[in-house]
């Protein structure tokens, strides 16, 4: 019998993840999404017309807007919903997610009134159960056209995470097993963060010198922020870390790098926000990094002054200033 996995959301990602499992013959998968509608018309038109234009999605993918169809006999669930959503999602959802199935997740962000990571937003809302997470640099536009891959799946059970590995792995997606899954799921949310002031330097046209600058700097952030719940260093030098990092504040689908840019050439938050399908994840987890790094003293002055563009108002301009003139240091 082929091992059934079933996704929840019907995001990019989601869609992504689903076409990519499919490729395994002894793996069946189904997709649940909110809108029965538009599980519907992707039944129908077999594509994600609005997130993922052009993709096919195999016939053999069950898509329904029934969650207890999409779960019955699922060996394994993968989340793939938003972190800002995460949580009200499967308290709707816990229901017919009520068994101890191990659970995947490719949610990046941290919850802005808990500071809970999408993991344990997972255990929180669902009662304790086996979470995997993986991150790395990942768009879902280019998974779901089989250009070539690398991520991490990571699990403190590394029996667990190397099945994953085997879930996932095809011959244009490689998968690593890390058994840091708190570092790999903080990295995942603070390079969003980054991957804001990444935009805003393209916004004001800085160039690649200040670019480069930033990446470097923010990659120490995130090391920092990590370190404070126990991550190991290494995972922030690898594809969860920088990896993850590059290809955010360098591509065209990066939707916070999206943020950044536009915010960098004269938009309002809320003007950017309103105009956009997808979610940028950076937003409000920067809100999370800020009151956690304030309570405890981490040193995060890039990630700080995103926050202050962000929600207090200053100017782009202004807060690349205030990061040039900080009192010297020794690298």
């Amino acid at each position: 019998m082929p091992t059934k996995i079933a996704i929840l959301g019907g995001g990019a990602m989601a869609t992504a993840c689903a076409i990519l499992l499919n490729e395994h013959q002894d793996q069946q998968v189904s997709m649940w999404l909110r809108s029965a509608d538009l599980a519907r018309e992707i039944t129908e038109t077999r594509e994600n017309k609005r997130l993922l234009p052009g993709v096919q999605i195999p016939q053999e993918i069950e898509v329904t807007g029934d969650i207890e169809q999409a779960v019955a006999d699922a060996e394994f669930l993968v989340v793939a919903i938003p972190s800002a959503f995460l949580r009200t999602s499967l308290e709707q959802l816990a229901p017919a997610l009520n068994s101890n199935r191990p659970t995947i997740s490719v949610v990046k962000g941290l919850e802005p009134e808990t500071h809970q990571r999408p993991s344990e937003i997972i255990t929180d809302v669902l009662g304790t159960r086996s979470v995997i997470a993986v991150g790395g640099p990942s768009h879902a536009e280019e998974i779901a056209r089989r250009l070539p891959a690398t991520v991490v799946a990571a699990s403190g059970d590394l029996s667990l995470a190397k099945r994953v590995q085997s879930m996932f792995a095809t011959d244009r997606f490689r998968v690593y097993a890390n058994v840091d899954l708190i570092g790999v799921e903080v990295a995942g949310a603070v390079k969003n963060v980054i991957a804001i002031a990444a935009g805003i330097c393209d916004g004001l046209g800085f160039g690649d010198n200040a670019k480069s600058a930033l990446m470097t700097r923010g990659i120490v952030e995130m090391s920092r922020f990590g370190a404070y719940f126990g991550a190991e260093e290494s995972t922030f030098s690898g594809l969860a870390g920088i990896g993850d990092l590059i290809t955010t504040c360098i591509s065209p689908y990066g939707r916070n790098r999206l943020v950044g840019r536009r915010l960098g050439e004269g938009e309002s938050l809320s003007e950017i926000l309103e105009s956009m399908d997808a979610v940028a994840e950076g937003v409000k987890t920067t809100q999370a990094v800020m009151e956690i790094s304030d309570q405890n003293d981490i040193d995060m002055p890039i990630s700080q002054e995103i926050y202050r563009v962000l929600f207090e108002e200053k100017s782009p301009l202004e807060a690349t200033q205030t990061l040039m003139n900080r009192p010297y240091k020794i690298e």
